[in-house]
């Protein structure tokens, strides 16, 4: 029967459109929004095969037939759509905000990065009360971190734990006490810059992180959890 083989040929595309999206986006051989549109067309072709693949193999005479097919392209449609949509849902979980930071009052400031943000589409000015508000709503654990070290001790500490983190060390001031640094993500390829501010704070030290997606509205919480992993990393 031919429709077994074309219903696991229209899994594999599937898979394949989705593999691609996104390193083909970090690669630049095309635009971030190609590579939605390919995960889009992966999920719609990946549950097309999936609700195919599931209704042929209710039928007995297919199912006796091209079960040896059917079944890996249900199971391949399933994954294949099952990756996007779970990605739908935590963007749908979060507010659409690409600016996060401990200090929502006196957000850390850019200084070396603006040059490097001057193409981005995504302003490297703290936006205000609006996004403090539904940062505070979303993520309330995000807090200043307090340490029991000078500042120069906490610097040098922060420095270090920034390089831990696998980012790119932009700039490091200990005069001010700023540290700059930009992540880049593993599958799109999506440049976010961070800024690491030390204070001093009584006897110890006070760490504030900002983090800040160079393009798209939303930044599906990547921001939060970097700064997260980052003040775990610094605090452990």
């Amino acid at each position: 029967m031919k429709l077994p083989r074309l219903v696991l040929l229209l899994a594999l595309i599937a898979a394949i459109l989705l593999l691609i999206a996104g390193p083909g986006s970090r690669m630049a051989w095309w635009d971030f929004r190609t590579g939605f549109a390919l995960m889009k067309w992966a999920t719609f072709a990946g549950l097309a095969a999936a609700a195919i693949a599931l209704i042929a193999l209710l039928v007995p005479r297919m199912r006796r037939a091209g079960a040896r097919l059917l079944v890996p392209a249900l199971l391949i449609g399933l994954g294949v759509a099952y990756l996007p949509f779970q990605g739908m849902v935590t963007a749908k979980a979060v507010p659409p905000i690409h600016d996060i930071t401990t200090d929502t009052a006196q957000p850390p400031a850019f200084v070396a990065i603006l040059p490097l943000r001057k193409d981005a589409s995504n302003p490297s000015d703290y936006a205000g009360a609006e996004v403090a508000d539904q940062q505070k709503a979303a993520y309330p654990d995000l807090q200043p971190l307090r340490l029991d070290e000078n500042p120069q001790a906490a610097f040098d500490r922060a420095a270090e734990a920034a390089k831990a983190m696998g980012w790119e060390i932009v700039a490091t001031d200990a005069a001010s006490g700023r540290i700059e640094a930009t992540d880049t993500t593993f599958w799109f390829g999506f440049k976010d810059d961070v800024v690491v501010r030390v204070a001093a704070d009584g006897t110890g030290s006070v760490v504030d992180v900002r983090s800040v997606s160079r393009v798209g509205q939303s930044d599906v919480g990547k921001n939060a959890s970097r700064i997260r992993a980052y003040l775990e990393k610094l605090g452990g």
